[in-house]
Protein backbone atom coordinates (compact mmCIF):
# COMPACT_ATOMS: atom_id res chain seq x y z
CA UNK A 1 0.00 0.00 0.00
CA UNK A 2 1.39 3.02 -0.99
CA UNK A 3 1.18 6.50 1.11
CA UNK A 4 2.41 10.36 0.67
CA UNK A 5 4.03 11.94 3.56
CA UNK A 6 3.40 15.65 4.04
CA UNK A 7 4.83 17.95 7.10
CA UNK A 8 7.39 15.21 7.80
CA UNK A 9 9.41 16.81 10.09
CA UNK A 10 12.32 14.57 11.47
CA UNK A 11 9.88 11.59 10.20
CA UNK A 12 8.46 10.39 13.64
CA UNK A 13 4.93 9.75 12.22
CA UNK A 14 6.53 8.09 8.69
CA UNK A 15 8.38 6.25 10.25
CA UNK A 16 5.28 4.87 12.25
CA UNK A 17 3.09 4.59 8.92
CA UNK A 18 6.31 2.47 6.81
CA UNK A 19 6.38 0.02 10.09
CA UNK A 20 2.41 -0.59 9.40
CA UNK A 21 3.26 -1.54 6.06
CA UNK A 22 2.49 1.41 3.90
CA UNK A 23 5.26 2.58 1.42
CA UNK A 24 5.82 6.26 0.79
CA UNK A 25 6.06 7.49 -2.23
CA UNK A 26 6.35 11.42 -1.66
CA UNK A 27 7.58 13.17 0.76
CA UNK A 28 6.67 16.90 1.51
CA UNK A 29 9.22 18.89 4.11
CA UNK A 30 10.07 22.61 3.78
CA UNK A 31 12.80 22.50 6.81
CA UNK A 32 15.86 22.29 5.62
CA UNK A 33 17.17 20.66 9.09
CA UNK A 34 14.45 18.12 8.83
CA UNK A 35 15.12 16.99 5.39
CA UNK A 36 18.91 16.75 6.17
CA UNK A 37 18.00 14.31 9.24
CA UNK A 38 16.03 12.27 6.92
CA UNK A 39 18.56 12.02 3.95
CA UNK A 40 21.29 11.33 6.67
CA UNK A 41 19.17 8.29 7.71
CA UNK A 42 18.33 7.27 3.98
CA UNK A 43 21.98 7.47 3.10
CA UNK A 44 22.87 5.29 6.52
CA UNK A 45 20.46 2.87 5.11
CA UNK A 46 18.70 2.96 8.12
CA UNK A 47 15.58 1.32 8.64
CA UNK A 48 12.42 2.52 7.51
CA UNK A 49 13.84 5.69 5.99
CA UNK A 50 15.97 3.94 3.75
CA UNK A 51 13.33 2.72 1.53
CA UNK A 52 11.56 6.47 1.40
CA UNK A 53 12.08 8.73 -1.63
CA UNK A 54 13.96 11.60 -0.79
CA UNK A 55 12.04 14.22 0.50
CA UNK A 56 10.76 17.14 -1.46
CA UNK A 57 12.45 20.61 0.33
CA UNK A 58 10.11 22.88 -0.34
CA UNK A 59 6.65 24.78 0.27
CA UNK A 60 3.76 22.23 0.48
CA UNK A 61 1.60 24.95 -1.39
CA UNK A 62 3.91 24.50 -4.68
CA UNK A 63 3.24 20.46 -4.83
CA UNK A 64 1.06 19.02 -7.48
CA UNK A 65 -0.81 15.43 -6.19
CA UNK A 66 -3.36 14.77 -8.89
CA UNK A 67 -0.63 12.27 -10.49
CA UNK A 68 -1.16 10.25 -7.44
CA UNK A 69 -5.14 9.76 -7.86
CA UNK A 70 -6.37 6.39 -7.44
CA UNK A 71 -2.73 4.99 -6.70
CA UNK A 72 -2.66 6.01 -3.22
CA UNK A 73 -3.61 4.23 -0.01
CA UNK A 74 -2.60 6.34 2.69
CA UNK A 75 -2.38 10.39 3.25
CA UNK A 76 -0.43 11.41 6.42
CA UNK A 77 1.08 14.09 7.82
CA UNK A 78 1.22 16.73 10.91
CA UNK A 79 0.03 20.20 9.54
CA UNK A 80 2.35 22.95 11.30
CA UNK A 81 0.68 22.90 15.02
CA UNK A 82 2.33 26.55 16.17
CA UNK A 83 -1.27 28.25 15.21
CA UNK A 84 -2.27 26.25 18.17
CA UNK A 85 0.05 25.20 20.33
CA UNK A 86 -0.15 25.88 24.10
CA UNK A 87 3.52 27.42 23.46
CA UNK A 88 2.78 29.60 20.57
CA UNK A 89 0.60 33.28 19.90
CA UNK A 90 -2.51 30.85 18.90
CA UNK A 91 -3.26 32.69 15.68
CA UNK A 92 -5.04 29.78 14.02
CA UNK A 93 -6.02 30.42 10.70
CA UNK A 94 -4.78 33.79 10.93
CA UNK A 95 -1.02 32.21 10.84
CA UNK A 96 0.58 31.98 7.71
CA UNK A 97 2.08 28.88 9.30
CA UNK A 98 -1.70 27.37 9.45
CA UNK A 99 -1.36 24.26 6.74
CA UNK A 100 -4.20 22.66 7.09
CA UNK A 101 -5.93 23.79 3.60
CA UNK A 102 -2.92 22.30 1.82
CA UNK A 103 -3.83 19.04 4.09
CA UNK A 104 -7.64 19.50 2.70
CA UNK A 105 -6.45 19.54 -0.80
CA UNK A 106 -3.89 17.00 -1.20
CA UNK A 107 -6.67 14.14 0.13
CA UNK A 108 -8.72 16.39 -2.64
CA UNK A 109 -6.66 15.81 -5.22
CA UNK A 110 -5.16 12.07 -4.38
CA UNK A 111 -8.40 10.64 -3.29
CA UNK A 112 -6.99 8.48 -0.65
CA UNK A 113 -8.53 5.20 0.96
CA UNK A 114 -7.89 7.16 4.23
CA UNK A 115 -5.93 9.69 5.99
CA UNK A 116 -4.48 10.25 9.38
CA UNK A 117 -3.21 13.99 10.10
CA UNK A 118 -2.06 15.05 13.72
CA UNK A 119 -1.85 17.85 15.64
CA UNK A 120 -1.22 19.38 19.27
CA UNK A 121 -4.07 19.37 21.71
CA UNK A 122 -4.22 23.03 21.59
CA UNK A 123 -6.67 22.73 19.13
CA UNK A 124 -9.38 21.30 20.73
CA UNK A 125 -9.29 24.65 23.27
CA UNK A 126 -12.48 26.45 23.40
CA UNK A 127 -11.39 29.06 21.20
CA UNK A 128 -10.57 27.26 17.98
CA UNK A 129 -14.23 25.49 18.15
CA UNK A 130 -15.34 26.97 15.04
CA UNK A 131 -11.71 26.16 13.19
CA UNK A 132 -11.29 22.83 14.61
CA UNK A 133 -15.05 22.34 13.34
CA UNK A 134 -14.15 23.97 9.93
CA UNK A 135 -10.69 21.07 9.65
CA UNK A 136 -13.32 18.66 10.11
CA UNK A 137 -16.25 19.35 7.48
CA UNK A 138 -13.23 20.04 5.11
CA UNK A 139 -11.47 17.04 5.53
CA UNK A 140 -15.14 14.90 5.16
CA UNK A 141 -16.02 17.28 2.33
CA UNK A 142 -12.70 17.78 0.75
CA UNK A 143 -13.97 18.17 -2.97
CA UNK A 144 -16.23 21.65 -1.47
CA UNK A 145 -13.52 23.97 -1.51
CA UNK A 146 -13.57 27.34 -0.17
CA UNK A 147 -14.50 30.19 -3.12
CA UNK A 148 -11.42 32.35 -4.31
CA UNK A 149 -13.26 35.78 -2.47
CA UNK A 150 -14.96 32.94 0.23
CA UNK A 151 -12.97 34.14 3.60
CA UNK A 152 -12.87 30.98 5.76
CA UNK A 153 -16.09 31.21 8.43
CA UNK A 154 -18.35 31.76 5.18
CA UNK A 155 -16.98 28.84 4.02
CA UNK A 156 -17.82 26.92 7.16
CA UNK A 157 -20.94 27.96 7.22
CA UNK A 158 -21.38 26.91 3.63
CA UNK A 159 -19.62 23.55 5.01
CA UNK A 160 -22.65 23.36 7.88
CA UNK A 161 -25.02 23.71 5.94
CA UNK A 162 -24.65 21.40 2.96
CA UNK A 163 -23.81 18.83 6.31
CA UNK A 164 -27.07 18.95 7.23
CA UNK A 165 -29.35 19.31 3.94
CA UNK A 166 -27.10 15.74 3.10
CA UNK A 167 -28.26 13.81 6.37
CA UNK A 168 -23.92 14.23 7.99
CA UNK A 169 -23.82 13.22 3.76
CA UNK A 170 -25.96 9.65 3.49
CA UNK A 171 -27.06 12.11 0.54
CA UNK A 172 -24.33 13.24 -1.47
CA UNK A 173 -22.46 10.89 -3.83
CA UNK A 174 -19.08 13.92 -4.29
CA UNK A 175 -15.78 12.25 -2.10
CA UNK A 176 -16.39 11.94 1.34
CA UNK A 177 -14.65 10.56 4.30
CA UNK A 178 -15.80 9.21 7.19
CA UNK A 179 -14.16 11.12 9.96
CA UNK A 180 -12.76 10.61 13.82
CA UNK A 181 -11.20 12.56 16.05
CA UNK A 182 -9.65 11.99 19.19
CA UNK A 183 -7.03 13.05 21.87
CA UNK A 184 -4.33 10.51 22.76
CA UNK A 185 -2.14 10.87 25.04
CA UNK A 186 1.06 8.85 24.31
CA UNK A 187 1.58 7.03 27.26
CA UNK A 188 -1.33 4.92 27.47
CA UNK A 189 0.06 3.38 24.18
CA UNK A 190 3.57 2.17 25.76
CA UNK A 191 5.83 5.88 24.92
CA UNK A 192 7.65 6.63 28.20
CA UNK A 193 6.07 10.60 27.85
CA UNK A 194 3.19 12.54 28.69
CA UNK A 195 2.53 13.19 25.09
CA UNK A 196 -1.11 14.39 23.95
CA UNK A 197 -2.25 14.69 20.33
CA UNK A 198 -5.17 14.89 18.74
CA UNK A 199 -5.76 12.53 15.85
CA UNK A 200 -7.51 12.47 12.95
CA UNK A 201 -8.68 9.51 10.93
CA UNK A 202 -10.86 9.39 7.63
CA UNK A 203 -11.66 6.11 5.51
CA UNK A 204 -13.29 6.95 2.37
CA UNK A 205 -16.91 6.80 2.55
CA UNK A 206 -17.26 4.16 -0.24
CA UNK A 207 -15.61 1.62 1.43
CA UNK A 208 -17.82 1.21 4.21
CA UNK A 209 -14.78 0.88 6.55
CA UNK A 210 -16.55 0.53 10.29
CA UNK A 211 -13.68 2.08 12.93
CA UNK A 212 -12.41 2.57 16.09
CA UNK A 213 -9.26 4.16 17.73
CA UNK A 214 -7.30 1.09 19.19
CA UNK A 215 -7.98 1.13 23.08
CA UNK A 216 -5.01 2.21 25.07
CA UNK A 217 -2.42 -0.85 26.55
CA UNK A 218 -0.94 0.94 28.92
CA UNK A 219 -1.95 3.16 31.86
CA UNK A 220 -1.12 4.82 35.54
CA UNK A 221 -2.90 2.52 37.75
CA UNK A 222 -0.64 -0.40 36.24
CA UNK A 223 2.84 1.45 36.84
CA UNK A 224 1.33 2.70 40.49
CA UNK A 225 0.17 -0.81 41.18
CA UNK A 226 4.14 -1.66 40.58
CA UNK A 227 5.77 0.80 42.25
CA UNK A 228 3.39 1.08 45.38
CA UNK A 229 1.88 -2.27 45.81
CA UNK A 230 4.03 -5.14 44.36
CA UNK A 231 7.27 -2.96 44.04
CA UNK A 232 8.07 -5.17 40.87
CA UNK A 233 9.12 -1.91 38.64
CA UNK A 234 11.76 -1.38 41.81
CA UNK A 235 12.80 -4.51 41.62
CA UNK A 236 13.29 -4.49 38.39
CA UNK A 237 15.54 -1.49 38.26
CA UNK A 238 17.63 -2.61 41.19
CA UNK A 239 16.90 0.52 42.58
CA UNK A 240 17.91 1.43 46.12
CA UNK A 241 15.33 1.73 49.25
CA UNK A 242 16.01 6.03 48.77
CA UNK A 243 15.37 5.68 45.50
CA UNK A 244 12.25 4.29 45.46
CA UNK A 245 10.02 7.55 45.92
CA UNK A 246 6.38 8.10 45.10
CA UNK A 247 4.72 11.51 45.91
CA UNK A 248 1.95 11.55 48.51
CA UNK A 249 -1.35 11.83 45.87
CA UNK A 250 0.23 9.02 43.76
CA UNK A 251 0.52 7.10 46.77
CA UNK A 252 -2.84 7.45 47.97
CA UNK A 253 -4.51 7.06 44.62
CA UNK A 254 -2.38 3.43 44.77
CA UNK A 255 -4.19 2.76 48.07
CA UNK A 256 -7.16 2.50 46.55
CA UNK A 257 -6.23 -0.28 43.85
CA UNK A 258 -7.82 -3.14 44.81
CA UNK A 259 -6.56 -5.81 42.29
CA UNK A 260 -3.68 -5.46 39.51
CA UNK A 261 -4.83 -3.92 36.57
CA UNK A 262 -5.78 -5.76 33.34
CA UNK A 263 -3.25 -3.22 31.03
CA UNK A 264 0.45 -3.00 31.48
CA UNK A 265 2.35 -0.17 33.38
CA UNK A 266 3.18 3.49 31.56
CA UNK A 267 6.76 3.58 30.88
CA UNK A 268 8.98 6.49 32.80
CA UNK A 269 12.16 7.84 31.76
CA UNK A 270 14.01 5.09 33.94
CA UNK A 271 12.73 2.84 31.53
CA UNK A 272 13.43 4.81 28.44
CA UNK A 273 17.02 5.73 29.41
CA UNK A 274 18.11 3.23 31.80
CA UNK A 275 20.90 1.48 29.87
CA UNK A 276 22.42 5.18 28.41
CA UNK A 277 25.42 5.82 30.46
CA UNK A 278 25.85 9.24 31.86
CA UNK A 279 26.45 12.02 29.54
CA UNK A 280 29.45 13.03 31.61
CA UNK A 281 30.99 9.78 31.14
CA UNK A 282 33.72 8.73 29.21
CA UNK A 283 31.37 5.82 27.34
CA UNK A 284 29.12 8.74 26.59
CA UNK A 285 30.40 9.43 23.27
CA UNK A 286 30.17 6.27 21.61
CA UNK A 287 26.31 6.65 21.82
CA UNK A 288 25.27 8.75 18.57
CA UNK A 289 23.93 12.05 19.64
CA UNK A 290 24.32 11.38 23.43
CA UNK A 291 26.59 14.91 24.68
CA UNK A 292 25.61 16.61 27.96
CA UNK A 293 24.22 19.96 27.34
CA UNK A 294 25.15 22.63 30.49
CA UNK A 295 23.27 25.09 32.15
CA UNK A 296 19.89 23.02 33.69
CA UNK A 297 18.49 24.94 36.18
CA UNK A 298 15.27 24.42 38.22
CA UNK A 299 12.81 27.15 39.58
CA UNK A 300 9.14 26.91 39.67
CA UNK A 301 7.62 26.20 36.58
CA UNK A 302 10.79 24.84 35.43
CA UNK A 303 10.76 21.68 37.36
CA UNK A 304 11.89 19.28 34.59
CA UNK A 305 10.52 15.47 33.85
CA UNK A 306 10.58 12.77 37.33
CA UNK A 307 13.13 9.97 36.48
CA UNK A 308 10.24 7.78 37.90
CA UNK A 309 7.30 8.85 35.82
CA UNK A 310 6.97 9.04 31.89
CA UNK A 311 8.51 12.57 30.90
CA UNK A 312 6.39 15.57 30.07
CA UNK A 313 5.73 16.50 26.85
CA UNK A 314 9.08 17.46 25.07
CA UNK A 315 8.55 20.74 23.23
CA UNK A 316 10.03 22.67 20.54
CA UNK A 317 10.05 26.21 21.95
CA UNK A 318 9.79 29.69 20.05
CA UNK A 319 13.21 29.95 20.03
CA UNK A 320 15.84 27.58 21.53
CA UNK A 321 14.53 24.66 23.86
CA UNK A 322 12.26 25.80 26.47
CA UNK A 323 14.26 23.48 29.44
CA UNK A 324 11.11 22.99 32.20
CA UNK A 325 9.70 20.44 29.93
CA UNK A 326 13.59 18.82 28.61
CA UNK A 327 15.36 18.05 31.60
CA UNK A 328 15.34 14.87 33.97
CA UNK A 329 15.23 15.09 37.27
CA UNK A 330 16.92 13.00 39.41
CA UNK A 331 15.77 11.31 42.71
CA UNK A 332 17.51 13.59 44.79
CA UNK A 333 16.29 16.95 43.05
CA UNK A 334 19.02 17.87 40.70
CA UNK A 335 18.17 18.12 37.22
CA UNK A 336 19.71 18.51 33.74
CA UNK A 337 19.37 18.54 30.29
CA UNK A 338 17.79 15.45 28.32
CA UNK A 339 20.44 14.64 25.69
CA UNK A 340 19.29 14.56 21.98
CA UNK A 341 19.84 10.62 22.15
CA UNK A 342 17.56 10.46 25.46
CA UNK A 343 15.16 12.70 24.29
CA UNK A 344 14.89 10.10 20.96
CA UNK A 345 13.70 7.61 23.23
CA UNK A 346 11.45 9.80 24.56
CA UNK A 347 9.98 9.83 21.48
CA UNK A 348 10.94 6.14 20.66
CA UNK A 349 13.17 6.79 17.51
CA UNK A 350 15.58 4.12 16.99
CA UNK A 351 19.04 4.89 18.44
CA UNK A 352 20.39 4.20 15.01
CA UNK A 353 18.13 7.40 14.12
CA UNK A 354 20.92 10.05 13.90
CA UNK A 355 19.24 14.00 14.59
CA UNK A 356 21.12 16.60 12.09
CA UNK A 357 22.28 20.25 13.88
CA UNK A 358 23.14 21.25 17.53
CA UNK A 359 21.40 20.29 20.70
CA UNK A 360 18.89 23.21 20.40
CA UNK A 361 17.95 22.11 16.29
CA UNK A 362 17.67 18.63 16.88
CA UNK A 363 15.49 19.38 20.29
CA UNK A 364 13.40 21.28 18.21
CA UNK A 365 12.99 18.79 15.19
CA UNK A 366 12.04 16.10 18.47
CA UNK A 367 9.55 19.14 20.15
CA UNK A 368 7.82 18.71 16.72
CA UNK A 369 7.78 15.17 16.23
CA UNK A 370 5.01 12.38 16.41
CA UNK A 371 6.27 9.58 18.87
CA UNK A 372 6.85 7.06 16.46
CA UNK A 373 5.01 4.10 18.26
CA UNK A 374 2.13 6.28 18.81
CA UNK A 375 1.99 6.44 15.07
CA UNK A 376 2.68 2.78 14.40
CA UNK A 377 -0.21 1.92 16.74
CA UNK A 378 -2.84 4.29 14.83
CA UNK A 379 -1.19 3.57 11.49
CA UNK A 380 -1.04 -0.31 11.81
CA UNK A 381 -5.08 -0.51 12.60
CA UNK A 382 -5.92 1.41 9.73
CA UNK A 383 -3.89 -0.63 7.60
CA UNK A 384 -5.56 -3.68 9.00
CA UNK A 385 -9.07 -2.37 8.44
CA UNK A 386 -7.92 -1.35 4.58
CA UNK A 387 -6.41 -4.90 3.96
CA UNK A 388 -9.84 -6.52 4.90
CA UNK A 389 -11.49 -4.41 3.26
CA UNK A 390 -9.29 -5.58 0.02
CA UNK A 391 -9.95 -8.90 0.54
CA UNK A 392 -13.33 -8.93 1.06
CA UNK A 393 -14.16 -7.02 -2.28
CA UNK A 394 -11.87 -9.58 -3.95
Amino acid sequence: MQAVELFAGAGGLGMGVSQAGFKPVKIVEWDRWCCDTINENRRNKIRPVSAWPEPIHGDVRSVDFSSFEGKVSLVSGGPPCQPFSLGGKHKAHADKRDMWGEAVRAVREIKPDAFIFENVKGLTRAAFASYKLYIELQLQYPEIHPAADENWDDHLRRLERHHTKTKGGANYEGLRYTLLAEVLNAANYGVPQRRERIVFVGFRSDLDIEWNFPAPTHSNDALLWEQCRSNTYWDRHKASLGERTVDARALSKAQLLREKPLTKAWRTVRDAICDLPEPTSAHASKILNHRFQAGAKSYPGHTGSPLDEPAKTLKAGVHGVPGGENMLTRADGSVRYFTVRESARLQTFPDTYELHGSWSEAMRQLGNAVPVDLAAVVAKDVAKHLKATTRSNA
